[in-house]
């Protein structure tokens, strides 16, 4: 009798060992989400190539909308659903609030007063704050509206001479460029590039541009970490030039401005009441992480942000209507029906042109201007759908997948307005797709979410609906665009470059009349 306990107990013992061998070894297969094999040391580094966005796309087909890639000695997981957008950037948005800095932004002076890519710790709430409070409150950006209409109004005559002499015009580099000045007159109140001629805005277009793509670029170094001090592909070397010289452009302005304040018994002639002031008030009163160093990296993302994203917005869009002349047309006859024949746009227009917003919306979703969002890292493990996403992991969040999915989207290659129209009616959505009521920008649909969500969505959200929409307004309401000989509707060149941002790579040339 006393064998056959022992024996029992012995099966028992053994069974226990064998479900918790068992149960640990599917524990280790499911930490991480499941991903493609990879080569040694590089791991799926190149697998990736030249347009990341559209490869993790098509692997999410294969191994689902969570899935882990080995970036050399990176983990990074990849969300390319709205569920598991929601569960990294709303559900779990704590535990994902810091940033990875890749390399090329660490090689600009003092990286740690950005606002992109610090934690999210008080310093970064902090300017945060400032930046919500004092720049793109609606009352605030109401106040400075003035400066935007005269920006477009120098636009729009700008291009009066090119109709004139019948000569193409690049709208990518007119949009940055009119975007640049929207920018600058509500940071310094002044014109950081000609306003006339629109001469010196390409100088501007490449210094920001190699800032994007050396920031979007794959580097070894933000890969293999022991090889980050050798900038193997002179990465640091190439992009930092253009930081020195835009800081070199900031040091000149704040330092006029600090004369101006300093040399003037009478404060409130000696300030324009700017965003400029409001940084600088900030500095004086020694207010936690404000100096006149830290400044220049806030005010160069704002800059960045706004006038590269706001600019390729604007041209995607364009690209898109002269595909689609009966979209263009629409959209001019909801002008004239609103606006009359001769009346410049204004900012309080935008509310009553739902055609024009339609027309933004849909290149939001088809060409985000940040197709993978900006990279998260995890602070902790966080459990996601039946996975671990370990501590110290990256985490990307594919946004030109999730607007492009035919679960979630009718025809989603398709551009066409009509769809949010249709949506504020209650309809023109496949069945698994939310409310038609959330269907916006504002970080609260996971189906559309180009501009982000969570904590660290984007904060200049406001000011750049307001400048790309009245910017396209104003180039559809007060000509009539045609593309140039030997390129038609059919064959114009709608191909895509990476960096952080989604550029045209073939810049988009239109004659107007």
């Amino acid at each position: 009798m006393e064998s056959v306990q022992i024996l029992l107990v012995s099966i028992s013992v053994f069974v226990w060992l064998v479900v918790r061998w068992r149960s640990s070894s599917e524990s280790k297969r499911r930490v991480l989400p499941p991903g493609p094999s990879g080569v040694p040391i590089l791991g799926n580094l190149l697998q990736l190539g030249p347009r990341p966005h559209e490869k993790m796309t098509e692997m999410a087909k294969v191994y689902g909308p969570l899935m882990a890639l080995r970036l050399g000695f990176v983990t990074t997981i990849v969300a390319s659903s709205p569920e598991m957008a929601r569960e990294i950037m709303q559900r779990n948005d704590k535990a994902f609030s810091n940033r990875p800095v890749p390399d090329s932004v660490a090689s600009q002076p003092n990286p740690e007063g950005t606002l992109a890519w610090v934690p999210g710790d008080h310093r970064w709430r902090n300017r945060r704050r400032i930046c919500s409070t004092q720049m793109f409150t609606a009352q605030r950006l109401d106040y400075l509206q003035h400066f935007r209409h005269r920006k477009v109004h120098q636009l729009v005559e700008h291009v009066r001479k090119h109709s004139a002499a019948g000569t193409a015009v690049d709208i990518g580099s007119l949009a940055f460029a009119a975007t640049l000045n929207l920018i600058s007159n509500t940071i310094f109140s002044v014109d950081i590039i000609d306003p006339v001629g629109f001469e010196t805005a390409q100088e501007f277009k490449d210094l920001v541009w190699r800032i994007m793509e050396d920031a979007g670029k794959l580097n070894l170094s933000d890969y293999f970490p022991a090889l980050r001090r050798f900038d193997l592909q002179g990465v640091r070397r190439h992009v930092r030039v253009s930081y020195l010289r835009l800081h070199q452009i900031f040091d000149e302005i704040i330092a006029k401005r600090l004369q101006s304040r300093a040399s003037s018994s009478d404060s409130t002639s000696s300030t324009h009441g700017d965003f400029l002031d409001v940084l600088l008030d900030q500095c004086q009163q020694h207010q936690d992480g404000f100096t006149f160093e830290t400044i220049k990296p806030l005010i160069l993302d704002l800059f960045i942000a706004g006038s590269d994203t706001s600019g390729l917005t604007t041209e995607w869009a364009m690209a898109e209507l002269l595909r689609k002349p009966g979209v263009m047309e629409k959209a001019k006859e909801e002008l004239e029906q609103v606006l009359g024949r001769r009346r410049q746009v204004e900012e309080s227009d935008i509310e009553r042109l739902p055609y024009l917003q339609a027309i933004v919306k849909e290149t939001l979703r088809l060409h985000p201007a940040a197709p993978l969002l900006l990279p998260y890292v995890a602070e902790n493990d966080v459990q996601i759908d039946g996975y671990t996403i370990q501590k110290g992991n990256r985490v990307l969040v594919n946004a030109w997948c999730i607007g492009r999915d035919p679960k979630y989207w009718d025809d989603p290659l398709s551009f066409s307005p009509e769809r949010f129209l249709a949506a504020a009616a209650g309809g023109g959505c496949s069945s698994t797709t939310a409310s038609a009521t959330t269907r916006e920008y504002n970080g609260r649909d996971f189906e559309y979410i180009p501009f982000g969500a969570g904590r660290r969505i984007c904060p200049g959200l406001p000011l750049a609906n307001r400048m790309v929409t009245l910017t396209l307004a104003s180039l559809i309401h007060s000509f009539h665009w045609q593309l140039p000989p030997g390129i038609t509707p059919q064959n114009l060149d709608m191909s895509e470059q990476f960096g952080i941002t989604l550029k045209k790579a073939v810049p988009l040339y239109a004659i107007p009349a």
